[in-house]
């Protein structure tokens, strides 16, 4: 598989994917180690808005994956119009 095709294909989502697990993981740990940096709370709107963004892509990148990357963009909207609203109440 060269550059062109791991680009073309859902495999390159797939890897996204598992970085922003392996962040938030990360995050989630510091956090509870530490002390320091941001609660979970804080910011797992966004990163679920955006988990299921990438998801819808990779719906996309796949034949016949229309259904579900109309689900994951709706998931997305809604996981967004959540986080706005925590937002602006604070």
């Amino acid at each position: 598989m060269n550059l062109e095709q791991l680009y073309q294909g859902p495999l390159v989502v797939d890897i996204a994917i598992a970085f922003i697990t392996l962040e938030t993981l990360l995050l989630w740990a510091f956090h509870k180690i530490s002390g320091r940096g941001l609660a979970l709370a804080d910011y797992l709107l966004t990163i679920l808005s955006g988990a299921c963004l990438m998801v819808a892509l990779r719906c996309a990148l796949t034949p016949d994956g229309w259904p579900g990357m109309a689900l994951f963009l709706i998931a997305a909207g809604i996981a967004h119009g959540a986080d706005l609203r925590a937002r602006w109440r604070n």
